[in-house]
C-alpha cells in the first residue's frame, strides 16, 4: 500500500507551484479540480447528472456545459446549491476514491491535490496532509494580481473558503509560501527527503 499525501491550500497560496514541482520530480499528483472538469465534459458523469437535473438549457451550442448559466442557477438558489453540493460531491468522492485505489497499487508515494480537503472531510484518506500557507494580506495581493480582481471581488472569493489560519491547525505539515519560490521548493524538497 502506497503512502498517500493530501495537498491543500487556498486560492493563490502557491499550491500549483508545489504540485508542478512534484510532477517534475516524477511523482503522481491527482488534481481534484482537473478531475471535476473531466467529469463535466460531454458524456462525463457530472455532465449527465447536471443535464438530467437542469435540462438542455445548460448545454451551449458547442455541446459543452454553459458554466456561467450553471453557476447562476446553483448559486442563486439555496436548495439547488445543497443538491449540487451533495450529488456532485458524492460523484467526485467516488471518482477520487477509484483513482486513489488504483495509484495505491502501483506507487510507493503519491499526492492528491484537493482544494477543499478539510472543508469536505477528506483528511482520513491521507497519511499526511500538507498545507501551502501564506499570510492573508499576501494571499489577497497575489489573488488580485493573478486574476486581475478588485479588492472586493478578491475578498468575496477568499471568504468562500476556510481561512488558511484555520487549516493550519489541521495539517500535518505547513509549507510557508510567504517568501520566494526557491524558499517554497526547498521546504518541499526537505519534506520529500524526510518522507521517502
Amino acid at each position: 500500500m502506497g503512502k498517500i499525501i493530501g495537498i491543500t491550500g487556498g486560492i493563490a497560496s502557491g499550491k500549483s507551484t508545489v504540485t508542478n514541482f512534484l510532477r517534475q520530480k516524477g511523482f503522481q499528483v491527482v488534481d481534484a479540480d482537473a478531475l471535476v472538469h473531466q467529469l463535466q465534459k460531454p458524456g462525463g458523469r457530472l455532465y449527465q447528472v447536471l443535464v438530467q437535473h437542469f435540462g438542455q438549457d445548460i448545454v451551449s451550442e458547442n455541446g459543452e456545459l454553459n458554466r456561467p448559466l450553471l453557476a447562476s442557477l446553483i448559486f442563486s438558489n439555496t436548495e439547488e446549491r445543497e443538491w449540487s453540493k451533495q450529488i456532485q460531491g458524492e460523484i467526485i468522492r467516488e471518482e477520487l476514491a477509484t483513482l486513489r485505489d488504483q495509484l495505491a497499487q502501483t506507487e510507493s508515494i503519491f499526492f492528491m491535490d484537493i482544494p477543499l480537503l478539510f472543508e469536505q472531510d477528506y483528511s482520513a484518506w491521507f497519511d499526511e496532509t500538507w498545507l501551502v500557507y501564506v499570510e492573508p494580506d499576501v494571499q489577497m495581493e497575489r489573488l488580485m494580481k493573478r486574476d486581475q480582481l478588485s479588492k472586493d471581488l478578491a475578498i468575496s472569493r477568499l471568504s468562500a473558503q476556510w481561512p488558511l489560519e484555520e487549516k493550519k491547525g489541521l495539517a500535518s505539515q505547513v509549507i510557508d509560501n510567504n517568501g520566494n519560490q526557491d524558499l517554497l521548493l526547498t521546504q518541499v524538497s526537505i519534506l520529500l527527503e524526510g518522507g521517502s
